[in-house]
């Protein structure tokens, strides 16, 4: 028997707004947000980030305010980026317990305990030449000598009250090293989110000037993953997952929509997508001008990241999205 037209018209639950709810697959909700916010140095800073409008820079004695923001809307964790007072070739400010991310996480767990605290571990931002470890003959990042010091941001984030670290770095074997001195510390029962499927991608212009964090030479491309391949970010997650990633992240998002999908059919392991700043920048610049609708496009990009499979999405877009859940 034929199911085509008249016999079947898809119109039919189309043609209010509760039939259309009540057929709807893919449900985006304020839970499903993590806001990503960039603590630096000094007392009574809020800068706005030029290069992601709508975003700030915040001292930690100010930090309190968008997180108060954020718990009042629901949404359930934030993650921290670092710019720290100081650099050197080591990138030792980064496991310094009274630079901003540290301090930042003391004074949110005390004031919302029940946020959940997320933080960035990668040397990029607190290295005087801007990548990712520590560098060989100052051209090569070598990635052994790099992993203890990742270990050490890591542990350095959970002892200031981080309930989860999120590695960025894209190093050989840094899940391992940082779930075995979590373990070693005590500290079993913390996260970790790995950045499994990172691309050397054009999208993070925007972050990296926010972060001060571009390479001073070179670029990132020998150890981030080629924006061409596929099969490849699947090897990285099944390796994230043997050496002990609670959460995977597909990073960017809305060029990889191939990747987090497959991630999220080949792997029982919950997926987290970075919407990152030139995707934010794009939306906001565009709508700046009047030539898109930006909540209509915002939420149908929110819609898309979960349709492929997402459970997390990382946005700047968080604070935006989840006054609108409301609505």
């Amino acid at each position: 028997m034929s199911i085509g037209y008249p016999t079947y018209r898809p119109r039919r639950l189309r043609a209010s707004a509760n039939l259309r709810a009540m057929i709807c697959e893919t449900t985006l909700n304020v839970k499903d947000l993590i806001y990503p916010l960039f603590v630096v140095p000094g007392e009574g800073i809020k800068n706005e980030i030029e290069t992601l409008p709508g975003n700030y820079h915040w001292s930690v004695d100010r930090v309190l305010e968008p997180v108060k923001e954020a718990a009042e809307l629901g949404i359930p964790a934030v993650l921290l980026f670092g710019v720290p007072s100081y650099k050197d070739e080591l990138g030792s400010s980064a496991w310094d317990m009274n630079e901003p991310v540290q301090q930042a996480c003391k004074i949110i767990k005390a004031n919302y305990p029940d946020m959940v605290i997320i933080t960035d571990v990668c040397m990029c931002e607190y290295t005087s030449h801007g990548h990712c470890g520590v560098l060989e003959h100052g051209c090569t990042v070598e990635n052994d000598q790099t992993l203890p010091l990742l270990a050490k941001v890591a542990l350095s984030h959970v002892e200031a009250g981080a309930d989860m670290v999120a590695p960025s770095n894209m190093m050989d074997g840094y899940v391992k090293a940082i779930r075995e001195a979590l373990d070693g510390a005590g500290y079993y029962q913390i996260p970790i989110m790995a950045y499994s499927a990172k691309f050397a991608s054009a999208y993070y212009g925007p972050f990296r000037a926010a972060a001060d964090s571009a390479p001073s030479h070179g670029d990132r491309k020998g150890y981030q993953e080629d924006p061409a391949n596929s099969d490849e970010a699947l090897r990285e997650v099944a390796l994230d997952i043997e050496e002990g990633a609670d959460i995977v992240m597909v990073k960017p998002a809305l060029a990889f929509l191939d990747i987090v999908q497959r991630v999220h059919e080949t792997f029982n392991r919950p997926l987290c997508v970075y919407n990152v700043s030139g995707e934010y920048a794009m939306v906001k610049a565009a709508a700046q001008r009047g030539w898109i609708d930006e909540k209509r496009i915002v939420m149908e990009t929110m819609t898309g990241f979960k349709r492929a499979g997402a459970k997390m999405i990382i946005t700047y877009h968080a604070l935006d999205v989840a006054r609108w859940l409301k609505e």
